[in-house]
């Protein structure tokens, strides 16, 4: 009975090899582990007392692996994430220093976008704070300001133009 249950695992793990791999290769992304999943797979299998007991066997077969891709993750994130510090491309990025240029980038455009802002004429800054910082639309801003929408309109478009040229007078 052994060697017949035997020989039954290792013709479903010659048909369904494959297919397995890839399960697990889409999910956890690194073939040696899709590898071993899909091998533990079949250890898991051999340890089922009565396989014939079993209505869909490639069912439960990717419902096995299925379980294991969720425990190998849980035990991913409890243990945490691994690096091969003698891996070449690690020792380049590591010997890099971090780049926080675009960062202070970032921060010096917002810091500067918010001086230009100021300076802005009144009903053109409050055009601009309705329409990008409120989300509300031309009519409503018309209203809110007592102007025409075509005039909301021609107010945006001046801020923006004042801004584009300040933005880039001020990075020189």
């Amino acid at each position: 009975m052994a060697e017949a249950k035997k020989a039954f695992i290792e013709r479903l793990f010659a048909a369904h090899h494959g297919a397995l791999q890839a399960f697990f290769y889409r999910r956890l992304r690194d073939q040696a582990d899709a590898t071993d999943l899909a091998q533990e797979v079949y250890a898991r299998m051999l340890r089922v007392k009565n396989p014939d007991a079993i209505r869909d066997l490639d069912a439960y077969l990717f419902t096995v692996a299925s379980n294991l891709a969720k425990e190998h993750a849980a035990r991913d994130r409890r243990r945490g994430t691994s690096v091969d510090i003698e891996d070449a491309t690690i020792l380049d990025a590591l010997a890099e220093p971090a780049a926080y240029d675009s960062q202070i980038d970032v921060a010096r455009q917002v810091s500067r976008l918010r001086e230009v802002l100021r300076q802005l004429p009144p009903r053109w800054h409050a055009a601009i704070v309705m329409q990008y910082v409120h989300g509300l639309s031309q009519h409503a801003i018309a209203e809110q300001l007592g102007v025409s929408p075509r005039m909301v309109k021609k107010y945006v478009g001046q801020a923006l133009g004042r801004c584009r040229r300040r933005m880039v007078g001020l990075t020189r």
